[in-house]
């Protein structure tokens, strides 16, 4: 058996590992790289694998993140014909990710296309998108649902089970059983797993007892998360000082999850009277739709939601959520010079209707940003959290006056005490653990607090693109 790290080994984007056992081939995620200008570049290469696409047999998708799912429509243009597998949840939150990530795509190589024409320069050498809106619903085409705790039979040497990782709506970890090469072998992929006790979703399922070979996520394996009422404090102080200087908050958020816990989490706060009411403006159509996704599937939600989700029902006064899907209104909202609390995607700043708000606020000292997602290293968000007094939005230098918060409290990731707590449900160490999906620094903080408390040794950092032989 061999595995192969095609991404987020040493980083956190871009995840995709490839499985060759006997005569079968596999991957589990297919993922794009986000953050930097060496993000298109990756992407591009991302599927060169050194054989044809078409000999992959399938996909296991552990969630519909851009950075797990983003590459399939790449996949399926390179020639792949396999079914997806994915959770039911994961499967309608792609038929909105998708499209919109290739529509993007679409979008960016014309204004590359369009500066270039301006600045009086050849169209040629700019690159065409990763994919297009066809592509991805080509993509669409080969999902297959799977629902938690069923056995999937892949193939005739490859068994999958799906468990809830309570990261997003619809994620899981994986427990891939693989025959045909001596005696079976147990792998555990984790995908992302979410933080026990936090907003929305359900806790994660506990691991197995055991596992030949396990790859764990380390996004947050070198930190806690502030606690919920830290973060609940940081919040109202943001609103408090925004609302007094005259100027507008905007919120930088990931359209899936991080949008919803956000809305629960301001709701929330404007119940215990924390908050006074508010109007929230969430600018982005994606997140619209993902939020009628989330309410379409209340058998994921925690008990906490549900009777939060009545409460605001019952008092429509106290809080308005305004969904903004029209462009002109998204337009209009930059005339909105104080008082607005805006939501928009994407969660980095790297593309969306964000950048147009970031662009009109980040030059205004009395308005504020507050940033409350993972930052990956190269992205405009990272940049922001880092300092940054001068950022390039649009080819244009915009200077940053604007107050920066950064909230970490509201992270989909599990932290370093989550992530050990539930590596504790192995009744024993895998006899080999990889550890994937965080920055170097990040993975090798993981991997000692591993050692130092938990006792397991068989710790292997990947490189990208590292294949290992098992």
């Amino acid at each position: 058996m061999r595995l192969g790290f095609l991404g987020a080994a040493g980083e956190v984007t871009g995840s995709c590992t490839l499985v060759e056992s006997g005569e079968t081939r596999f991957l589990v995620d297919c993922g794009m790289f986000q953050g930097g200008s060496e993000a298109r570049l990756k992407n591009q290469r991302a599927l060169d694998l050194g054989f044809d696409v078409r000999k992959i047999d399938f996909v296991l998708l552990t969630h519909a993140h851009i950075d797990h799912s983003g590459l399939l429509p790449r996949l399926v243009m390179l020639g792949f014909r396999g079914p997806i597998y994915a959770t039911p949840a994961s499967i309608d939150l792609l038929e909105v990710l998708l499209p919109d990530s290739a529509h993007i795509q679409e979008k960016e190589a014309e204004w590359q296309l369009r500066h270039r024409h301006r600045r009086g320069l050849e169209a040629r050498g700019v690159p065409g998108p990763l994919y297009t809106v066809a592509q991805a619903q080509e993509a669409l085409k080969l999902l297959q649902p799977v629902a938690y705790g069923q056995l999937l039979q892949a193939s005739e040497n490859v068994s999958v089970v799906f468990r809830d990782a309570g990261h997003i709506l619809g994620s899981a970890f994986l427990e891939v059983t693989v025959t045909g090469e001596g005696r079976p072998r147990h792998l555990v992929f984790s995908g992302d797993l979410g933080m026990p006790d936090r907003l929305v979703l359900r806790d994660p399922h506990k691991p197995p007892p055991e596992a030949d070979v396990l790859l764990i996520e380390s996004t947050y394996g070198n930190r806690l998360h502030r606690s919920m009422p830290e973060t609940e404090d940081e919040i109202v102080a943001a609103f408090e000082r925004t609302r007094a200087a005259g100027g507008n908050l905007i919120i930088p958020s990931f359209a899936v999850g991080r949008t919803q816990e956000i809305i629960y989490l301001l709701t929330d706060l404007v119940r215990r009277k924390r908050l006074s009411s508010l109007k929230v403006y969430v600018d982005s159509p994606m997140a619209e739709l993902a939020t009628r996704i989330t309410l379409a599937h209340r058998d994921l939600l925690d008990r906490e939601t549900l009777d939060l989700i009545n409460w605001q029902a019952a008092h429509p006064d106290k809080i308005k959520v305004e969904m903004v899907a029209d462009v002109e209104a998204s337009k209009r909202l930059n005339e909105v010079r104080h008082g607005a609390v805006i939501i928009s995607a994407s969660g980095m700043c790297e593309a969306g209707r964000i950048k147009y708000h970031l662009r009109e606020n980040l030059p205004r000292s009395e308005s504020s940003i507050l940033i409350a997602g993972f930052q990956a290293a190269g992205s405009l968000g990272r940049r922001l959290v880092d300092g940054a007094r001068l950022v390039r939005i649009f080819g244009e230098l915009v200077p940053v006056r604007a107050r920066i918060y950064t909230v970490g409290g509201l992270s989909a990731h599990a932290d370093q005490a989550a992530l050990l707590s539930w590596l504790g449900g192995f009744r024993q160490p895998p006899g080999k653990t990889f550890i994937v999906h965080g920055e170097a620094g990040a993975a090798q903080d993981f991997a000692g607090a591993m050692r130092a408390q938990l006792g397991w040794q068989e710790l292997i950092l990947p490189t990208a693109r590292e294949f290992v032989t098992l």
